[in-house]
């Protein structure tokens, strides 16, 4: 797996560094850091000079970076590129067909801030890749599961796929999480459905469903992750129903994720 992790040098971004390693060492992957130089020049004679020195100073920081997780095993490269970096780096990930792109969240209020203005969510609508958000504080070593939440669309077909094979690489239990805003017959024959499609395309793999039930996705979300930890939560951008619901209720979604859980999201 080539896994590509943007870095800023910030606490957060060396953080999700330290979760790409961890899990790359599972299965042989491959990381590739991404520094991105944004500036605004105000006198076009200086630009030159400033960049060239941007540069060297990247560069030279990413190699030391680099040099601190040699002993990991794992093979790292890096790339410092200028330009806009949610756009730097979804054509980098694109270029080097990165199957992962691994980014750090910025403050304390964790995913919540990130979703909403930041570099990560703008790579995320970039990205033709799957994006994990990693919370500052999260536990790298303590995940035991990966919670794919589905609403059970044909366009989540491949996304269950993949998470069953990101499951096996991490060495992580899955769980199917379905939230229904109303306890009738169609919602049952659903969940039916979904193990019986799981049990005949991945035989022998132990998967657990979870259905809660809440007036909308925000609050069945938050609901799972007060009763569970140690997960990464997986959403799907083209998903729209839950997505939407999650994206535009901001108190919901600070309430969701206090607890730290880092989020993937399927593009």
């Amino acid at each position: 797996m080539k896994v590509l992790v943007p870095i800023d040098f910030s606490e957060n971004s060396l953080k999700a560094l330290e979760f790409a390693i961890f899990y790359a060492e599972k299965r042989n992957g491959r990381i590739i850091l991404v520094h991105v130089i944004e500036i605004v020049y105000d006198f076009a004679s200086q630009a030159s000079i400033a960049m060239e020195s941007m540069h060297e100073e990247a560069g030279e920081s990413m190699k030391q970076l680099i040099k601190k997780h040699q002993s990991e095993g794992v093979e790292i490269e890096y790339r410092v590129e200028e330009g806009t970096a949610s756009i730097s780096i979804a054509r980098i990930a694109e270029e080097e067909e990165a199957s992962l792109i691994i980014m750090g969240t910025q403050g304390e209020a964790g995913i919540n801030k990130v979703l909403f203005g930041s570099t990560a969510v703008n790579v995320i609508r970039e990205a033709n890749c799957p994006v994990l958000v990693v919370p500052g504080e999260a536990q790298i070593n303590g995940i035991k599961r990966i919670t794919l939440a589905l609403e059970f669309s044909n366009h989540e077909e491949k996304f269950i796929d993949w998470i069953v094979g990101l499951s096996k690489t991490w060495n992580l239990s899955l769980e199917i999480l379905h939230v229904q805003t109303a306890q009738d017959f169609r919602g049952q024959l659903m969940v039916m459905g979904i193990e019986s499609y799981l049990e005949k395309k991945h035989p022998g793999i132990p998967i657990r469903i979870h259905t809660y039930y809440a007036e909308n996705a925000a609050e069945g979300l938050d609901n799972y992750l007060h009763e569970h930890e140690n997960l990464i939560m997986v959403m799907c951008h083209e998903h729209k129903n839950l997505w939407s619901q999650v994206l535009h209720k901001s108190k919901s979604i600070k309430m969701a994720y206090h607890t730290h859980v880092p989020l993937l999201i399927m593009n």
